[in-house]
């Protein structure tokens, strides 16, 4: 069978496609048929070998992908031969907070991922997909959709009339908004692009702020909540938009940081955080236990991943260039088998 490798530290020069045996299920194991993949920011900093943790080589890429389960190992019970299910992120964090995960469990780094035609995977990383989604949208779910759900949902307790921030309107703050949209939120999204600001109204969204016209847009945020801030904020830029988040989220609210787009380098002052009584998180994904709540959530709104493009899951190296262009709305899906 096929699998994209990372073989050296040499960046996406060292990331082919190769040749590898068919994977054989061992107790409490199953094999997958890959039905398709998605990419994140992570996997092409992973690929490019400028992820801040390095990883043993050789490496399968990807944290996410569906596939249709073909064997399946002794003692296994969650799922049996022809169920179609997406692969957790973490394979043994099921359920409770982030101190219940197992270290070295993510997919895609250090463990091998989903960009093969066939892997194996604990019956426990398994999560039926939502029925409604085609393969392309489940595959989409594992680590942006469930990034969105967690911070919003068992962590920040959405409710019907909070106010949420999104930032941009890649793959984890177009899940923001759609689950904070049909949760009954009012959303406000940022973005440099107003192409992209009118699909997001398309969604949902209740104001949107051009912040390259407008970069103190903090500014029109605390206007549209009567000077009091957000409920909640998806935080996507790090060092360098973290300052307007302060200004942007209400006292006691939360602070959801996903990721540093704009960089790693920057200063925060930590007498902001206590001035605003903010309360900041980072982003770890999320449970088996949680992924499989937002599908529920999904299934019962009707809730359509927005797949920006779909590339042949050969292509990997263009769907990343893709991806670094920032031209994409959502996400970026992967095409294995039909």
């Amino acid at each position: 069978m096929k699998a994209f490798l990372i073989s050296g530290p040499g960046g996406l020069s060292d990331l082919q496609i190769v040749e590898r045996p068919m994977p054989t299920p061992r107790r409490h194991e199953v094999v997958l048929r890959m039905l398709a993949a998605s990419i994140n920011y992570r996997d092409l900093e992973i690929c490019s070998g400028t992820f801040h943790t390095k990883f043993p080589l050789p490496l399968i890429p990807l944290s996410d992908g569906v596939g249709e389960v073909v064997a399946v190992g002794e003692d296994v019970r969650r799922v049996k031969v022809g169920d179609r299910v997406c692969t957790a992120y973490w394979a043994r964090w099921v359920g409770g907070g982030i101190h219940m995960s197992e270290v070295g469990t993510q997919r895609g780094g250090p463990i091998d991922g989903s960009a093969a035609e066939f892997i194996s995977i604990d019956e426990q990383a398994c999560v039926h997909a939502p029925k409604h989604l085609t393969n392309l949208e489940a595959a989409t779910l594992p680590c942006a959709a469930v990034t969105a759900y967690q911070a919003l949902v068992p962590e920040g307790n959405l409710h019907a009339g909070d106010t949420v921030l999104v930032q941009g309107t890649g793959g984890v703050s177009i899940f923001a908004l759609q689950f904070a949209v049909a949760a009954g939120a009012k959303v406000f999204v940022t973005s440099s692009s107003d192409e992209k600001l009118a699909k997001a109204k398309a969604l949902g969204a209740a104001a949107c702020i051009n912040y390259r016209t407008t970069p103190d847009w903090s500014a029109p945020v605390l206007d549209l909540t009567d000077g009091k801030g957000v409920d909640q904020v998806i935080e996507v830029g790090g060092p360098t938009t973290f300052a307007q988040s302060l200004k942007a989220v209400r006292r006691g609210g939360w602070i959801h940081v996903v990721g540093y787009l704009g960089g790693n380098d920057g200063l925060i002052n930590p007498l902001d955080i206590f001035r605003r009584q903010a309360k900041v998180r980072g982003s770890a994904v999320g449970s088996r236990e949680t992924f499989e709540a937002m599908n529920r959530a999904m299934e019962v709104n009707l809730i359509h991943p927005a797949v920006d493009k779909v590339f042949p899951w050969t292509d990997l190296k263009a769907a990343f260039a893709h991806l670094q262009s920032g031209a994409h709305f959502g996400k970026i899906a992967l095409h294995i088998a039909d």
